[in-house]
């Protein structure tokens, strides 16, 4: 077993960092996620590992930063919440047409604008779609525990470089707050940078003796390459949908009815389940880990197997919710329910809304 600690999500996810290895960290303080570069700054972990930690002058100077490193072959990260994300859209554009390698997180609050400090997420649109210009995608984490904040750093670190991708670890301000036991991994070691040398053949190392000039950048100026190159990234995203679906499945396989939810919504909607069963109304969770890629077969086939309705719960207006009407493709009843704002619904609602809006008529 692991070491064992008591911690808050943010903290998790930072000591996560440290020891996944991670060559840096440039962040920029904002509530609910600025614990981050507070544990890190406290923990001093260019001390124990050699990590630099850097507050950037800004969300924009940190996302172009990552890029720098992550050119480099390094493993890097960054944080932010929901405004300090928004600014960071060209860069991760930029690193998407580049295909660099980067782990970020999310930690979302309530908007539009700078809205509350409470937790939401009204993100899901800018983080499953790709915010910023092109056509491009990322893979999306949404962890439903402090234990997932601490693992999923270590997942991303290795989808980023399997991939050359930018991986999102999308949360709220109820899983960075909030303070759990969690079980820490093992410390990775950095990788010297003669091993990235031989281990990434893209990264733009410096030059040195036997080895070719390396060039990375997401500019091209002849119409038919950048075509081809699209064509190239969209192929990639294929294949990760594919191949790295993540999803759990709660009490699903004899549901007549399920809810759809992720995060903190997920572990609402579980209470929600076992209220439903309660009263004889036999409902399910499934719990979406990634949002992108969206785990659109698994919804097909408990269509098939005879769901009579759905209920998408999320802490927004209604986004998720679309992705589910995709996949299910209309072979059975698909509402919403959410609250928003930085308002959280409780199971009683999400049972309500279930026997109103799906069960009702």
């Amino acid at each position: 077993m692991g070491e064992l600690r008591l911690m808050k999500g943010n903290e998790a996810l930072a000591e996560a960092a440290i020891r996944a290895g991670a060559d840096a960290y440039f962040g920029y303080p904002i509530t609910p996620q600025s614990e981050v570069i507070e544990y890190l700054m406290a923990e001093k972990p260019w001390e124990r590992t050699g990590m630099v930690v850097l507050q950037a002058e800004s969300e924009v100077a940190a996302i172009n930063m990552v890029y720098g490193a992550a050119g480099a072959g390094k493993r890097v990260m960054t944080t932010s919440s929901s405004p300090g994300i928004s600014l960071k859209q060209e860069g991760l554009s930029y690193i998407a047409g580049a295909e660099l390698p980067c782990v970020y997180a999310n930690v979302v609050r309530g908007g539009p604008g700078l809205g509350t400090i409470q937790p939401s997420q009204a993100d899901y649109f800018q983080s499953v779609k790709g915010g910023g210009h092109g056509d491009y995608r990322q893979i999306v984490l949404a962890p439903a525990s402090v234990q997932e904040m601490s693992d999923f750093v270590k997942l991303g670190f290795d989808l980023a470089f399997k991939y050359r991708i930018a991986v999102l670890i999308l949360a709220d301000g109820i899983i960075g707050q909030m303070m759990e036991k969690v079980e820490l991994f093992e410390p990775m070691p950095r990788l010297t940078d003669d091993e990235v040398i031989a281990r990434y053949p893209w990264a733009t190392t410096g030059k040195k003796k036997g080895t070719q000039r390396r060039i990375i950048t997401s500019l091209d100026l002849q119409a038919n390459e950048m075509e081809e190159h699209n064509r190239h990234l969209q192929a990639k995203y294929k294949l990760i949908e594919e191949n790295e679906v993540r999803f759990e499945a709660i009490q699903c396989d004899d549901a007549d009815y399920i809810f759809v939810a992720y995060g903190s919504s997920a572990r609402i909607a579980q209470k929600s389940v076992q209220l439903a069963r309660q009263k004889g109304i036999k409902a399910g969770l499934l719990r979406l880990i990634s949002l992108f890629p969206f785990p659109s077969k698994a919804l097909q086939t408990y269509c098939k197997n005879g769901v009579k309705g759905w209920l998408a719960v999320e802490m927004s207006a209604g986004q998720m919710v679309e992705d589910v009407m995709l996949a299910v493709k209309g072979c059975a009843k698909v509402e919403h329910f959410g609250r928003f704002g930085g308002v959280i619904h409780t199971p009683e609602e999400v049972l309500q809304a279930l026997e109103e809006k799906v069960i009702g008529d």
